[in-house]
């Protein structure tokens, strides 16, 4: 990715580089981000109608900052590039010249070439910025001053795989405060690499943007330096945040693009939000094994919520949806059990784009009740929920929205995720069991509150994977849903066998779209064998 010193806003931009000419041929393994079997089991869902930006720092402060259409292998009347010196729709021209970096992202984002890497591959048109002039700015008594465009640019998606570095805490603030009042303006999703060592820097530090790590690369860690907040927000399997954040980016786009043809429901402008987005990204993402968050955290300082794997997220937008089943309020500070009422949402996986409201003497609680069953009484669950919400334009401080999750049949409090400081909160529970759960957003009222009626997204879901297994002459048939995705099959010759030392060697399975089934067939042996499904 990109990085500078703070004389001036152009020597601020920096792209972090990590082998550019051996990762300029590699293929991004889009079957482990959930996009291969995305592109299995649906149909042309590939960008198309979204538009994106992507903004890149000058390769050698020459002006080096453009895509050369060949690279991705896309038409050259995609293009529209921009930098100080105007702006061109042709390539070569004179505003800029081509950047190597440029290249690579662009194949992540939205690559068409042979063995293609590209997330997004259908996008309705790519506008090319050089960084500096996107964020014009310069630094006066040794703060950043950063003027995004005055209006809207008309991309809901814009990457950013460059960083802002060597800025103060001050320095920072200032420019989390330029993206964050753009994006809520625009309604805009930046997605921003944090960085690829040390702490996570701008842009991808704002509330209100899409901070990316890398998953088994060289990435930073968060949390921010401000406040503490939780950055990065998600990673994906790639050798530095550069590329991680165009194929992260791309995803965005997809979901996007579905969200907009209905495959969320009828809410066509709310599955779309940035918001709805971003939760339905980060609650699609798979757990790394050793993620862990130290509350109040909601979210892994290395990993965010996970991996990325847009499949799941994609599935949890088809699962539609489902407002809340009552609002309550309860005095401020008070405790908010749940109200024992009956009504239900019908559906273990989906979404909301919703309010709450409080006041200055009560909280609000919106309760969203399920009945977490699959006909199994001995079923185990796994829940996973995402709320999100924007810090308001023009704001400096944020309205506190918590997540609760509630046993009903006794009141008894499950999970929480309670930061004061985030406008992300996430659960992530396993090994629940079957049951009547009230999951909660609260909103805190009185005194100090931004507003009182806050817009959030919320994504939901809880799943059981059932393994069948089918015995014919000499082989036998591992089966198991294709959703939630990110299972592999696992055994032991034994249950005393320790979780770490099952055989996980097994080829991949094939996907049986009719019956949305991963299928494996081994052959059979002498020896008993217990087998399992562990993620990831």
């Amino acid at each position: 990715m990109k990085s500078s010193s703070t004389s001036s806003l152009k020597a601020g931009f920096v792209f972090l580089l990590a082998g550019l000419a051996g990762l300029a041929a590699a293929a991004q393994p889009l079957d482990l981000v959930g996009v291969t079997l995305l592109n299995t089991l649906t149909t042309n869902l590939n960008g198309t109608g979204v538009r994106v930006a992507q903004v890149e720092a000058d390769d050698s402060s020459s002006g080096e900052f453009e895509v050369n259409p060949a690279s991705p292998q896309q038409p050259a009347g995609l293009f529209e590039y921009y930098s100080s010196s105007g702006s061109a729709t042709t390539f070569p021209n004179s505003v800029g010249a081509e950047s190597g970096h440029a290249d690579v992202v662009a194949q992540y984002f939205y690559g068409l070439a042979a063995g293609s890497t590209g997330v997004a591959t259908n996008v309705a048109q790519v506008d090319n910025y050089e960084a500096s002039d996107f964020a014009s700015g310069v630094n006066v008594l040794g703060n950043y001053v950063v003027n995004l465009p005055p209006s809207n640019i008309n991309d809901p998606v814009i990457n950013q795989s460059f960083i802002i570095g060597g800025t103060t805490v001050s320095e920072q603030e200032s420019i989390d405060t330029a993206y964050d009042n753009y994006a809520a303006e625009y309604s805009t999703l930046f997605v921003s690499g944090v960085g690829d060592s040390g702490g996570v820097n701008p842009p991808a530090t704002g509330y209100n943007g899409l901070g990316v790590g890398a998953y088994g690369g060289a990435t930073s860690t968060g949390p921010t330096p401000d406040n503490g907040r939780a950055k990065p927000d998600l990673v994906a399997p790639t050798q530095n945040t550069s590329w991680a954040t165009p194929v992260i980016a791309g995803a965005a786009a997809l979901l996007i693009q579905a969200g907009l043809r209905g495959d969320g429901g009828g809410a066509t402008v709310a599955a779309a939000s940035p918001i709805t987005i971003k939760a339905l990204l980060l609650n699609g993402a798979i757990k790394p094994g050793d993620w862990t968050n130290a509350s109040p955290s909601p979210l892994d300082p290395r990993y965010g919520a996970g991996i990325l794997n847009v499949f799941n997220s994609y599935k949890q937008m088809t699962g539609s949806r489902h407002g809340y089943s009552v609002a309550a309020s309860v005095a401020t500070g008070a405790a908010h059990p749940p109200t024992g009422a009956t009504a239900t949402v019908n559906a273990l996986s989906g979404w909301d784009y919703d309010t709450n409201t409080s006041s200055t003497v009560s909280d609000g609680v919106n309760h969203y009740y399920f009945n977490v069953t699959n006909g199994n009484p001995a079923a185990s669950f796994t829940a996973t929920a995402t709320l999100v919400w924007n810090r308001q334009q023009n704001q400096t401080a944020i309205n506190i929205l918590n997540l609760f999750l509630y046993n009903t049949a006794n009141n008894h409090l499950i999970a929480s995720s309670i930061s004061t400081v985030d406008n992300v909160q996430h659960l992530w529970v396993p090994r629940l069991p079957a049951g009547r759960y009230d999951l909660q957003v609260w909103k805190a009222g009185g005194a100090g509150t931004v507003s009182p009626s806050e817009t959030y997204a919320l994504a939901f879901e809880f799943f059981a994977v059932p393994l069948s297994i089918a015995k014919t002459a000499g082989t036998i048939t591992l089966a198991w849903p294709v959703y939630p995705a990110g299972f592999r099959p696992a055994s032991a010759t034994d249950l005393l066998t320790p979780p770490g030392s099952w055989n996980t060697n097994y080829p991949e399975p094939v996907v049986n779209a009719a019956l949305q089934q991963n299928q494996l067939t081994l052959g059979m042996t002498n020896a008993a064998t217990f087998f399992r499904l562990i993620r990831p």
